[in-house]
């Protein structure tokens, strides 16, 4: 059978979406990437011209997913805070539940000890900790223990999908509610004087005292 011709950017899609599903069912050491080549019917040598070594794949394949992601969760400043953490959420469960083979490669990438993924998945974790601390701040210095409430958050939501994702009886918007009232909650456990000024207006979400 014939071998179908792409175009470039066309073809190093498809050998990431390939090695996406490789790399979420197995762990990184046990993926032989010239699998990829054959489930794309390329020569091992086509693989090789846009990926020198297993290495350069999974970190291509990680900036892709992050890179993505980070479109998908932009924010949206004309909506209130509350609706922009919501927003936030549904981008996010619905980007990893359509791309779930790249989001679990991503995911089992936080174990990565190459500098390359680490940088990348650093460099995202950071600008989404920096897009919620400037929607909670607005332009303010967030108090340290803000600071540490938000990464705390992130890695919940992280898991919170890693486990919702087996678990598609479960609809989205209950995940995306325990996800807005775990963040609300941390923030509201804080001593008065670190909560973001912004967290009176969440109060449907804070419990009366």
């Amino acid at each position: 059978m014939p071998r179908t011709r792409l175009a470039p950017e066309l073809r190093r899609d498809q050998l990431l979406d390939l090695g996406a599903e490789l790399f979420a069912e197995e762990p990184y050491e046990c993926v032989h990437i010239e699998r990829v080549a054959e489930m794309a019917g390329v020569s091992r040598g086509l693989l090789y011209h846009y990926f020198p070594t297993k290495a350069a794949f999974f970190a291509a394949l990680v900036e892709r997913s992050v890179e993505h992601l980070k479109a998908a969760t932009a924010p949206d400043p004309a909506l209130p805070p509350l609706e922009q953490l919501r927003h936030g959420i549904d981008a996010f469960l619905s980007h990893c539940r359509d791309n779930s083979h790249a989001a679990r490669a991503v995911h089992r990438s936080a174990a990565s000890a190459d500098p390359e993924v680490i940088a990348i998945i650093k460099r995202d974790n950071d600008i989404q900790e920096r897009r919620i601390l400037g929607a909670l701040e607005q332009g303010r210095t967030p108090h340290p223990l803000v600071t540490i409430a938000v990464r705390s958050w992130l890695l919940f939501l992280r898991t919170a999908w890693l486990e919702w994702i087996d678990r598609p009886d479960v609809p989205l918007d209950e995940i995306r509610e325990m996800c807005v009232a775990a963040l609300v909650g941390a923030l509201d456990g804080l001593p008065k004087n670190a909560r973001p000024d912004l967290l009176d207006s969440f109060t449907e979400l804070r419990p009366t005292k």
